[in-house]
């Protein structure tokens, strides 16, 4: 929800940060190879109960992660393949944060954190799904345009995300209950997604249908 108006304003921020890694010839590729490693270094600390330490790698792959695509769109090379890797790599990621608290103390997490995997697989699935008939119909995409996906809205995107991984770590002996109203905000978002892009992909069917009958010339007698 808070993505459209959160991004315009990194963006800036990284235009230095993003022209010395161009001027190192930092292949945006290996820029997200190296955050993802750095951001799978919170887990062990996490299970070993240092928050501080997580939530410092937690942050660092962030903001790798919005500098890969700014590299790449800055040095055009931006591809499917790129944005691929990122996505993928993102998802692991976000699904290893709740792991690494339910290791930190199984008893009070665990359940929590299966629950909260359980919307993160809804809220992933839902809106990549979507990305495939909707590139293959050219929906616009207006909000999110240098996207490698097409992304759907909702509730929660990646900075509600972040900000709960930052509340997890600075009030840990929380997060079930944190993990738990995460996961309903979630849910909300599968539902407005499947319900939204159910319907986006039904009318814009039935458009294609009319322009084509449309086009059809009645018969010469």
């Amino acid at each position: 929800m808070l993505d459209r108006f959160i991004t315009p304003v990194i963006k800036p921020l990284l235009a230095p940060a993003v022209l010395l890694l161009d001027k190192k010839n930092v292949h945006p590729d290996q820029l997200t190879l190296v955050g993802f490693g750095l951001g799978m270094l919170a887990v062990p600390l996490l299970a070993l109960q240092f928050w501080y330490g997580a939530l410092f790698f937690i942050a660092l792959n962030r903001i790798i992660d919005g500098l890969d695509g700014a590299l790449a769109r800055h040095q055009k090379h931006s591809s499917a393949a790129g944005g691929y890797l990122d996505i993928c790599l993102d998802f692991i990621f976000y699904a290893a944060i709740p792991l690494g608290f339910a290791l930190a103390n199984p008893n009070e997490n665990a359940l929590a954190a299966a629950v909260l995997l359980s919307v993160f697989i809804g809220t992933g699935s839902s809106f990549l799904a979507f990305a495939i008939p909707a590139e293959k119909l050219n929906l616009p995409r207006p909000q999110f345009a240098n996207k490698s996906f097409y992304f759907l809205n909702g509730l929660t995107e990646g900075t509600e995300t972040i900000a709960f991984f930052v509340a997890f770590c600075l009030w840990p002996t929380y997060f079930p209950q944190l993990a738990y109203s995460f996961a309903f905000l979630g849910a909300i978002t599968i539902f407005t997604r499947i319900h939204g892009g159910y319907y986006t992909l039904k009318n814009q069917l039935v458009k294609g249908a009319k322009t084509k009958k449309s086009a059809v010339k009645e018969p010469t007698t």
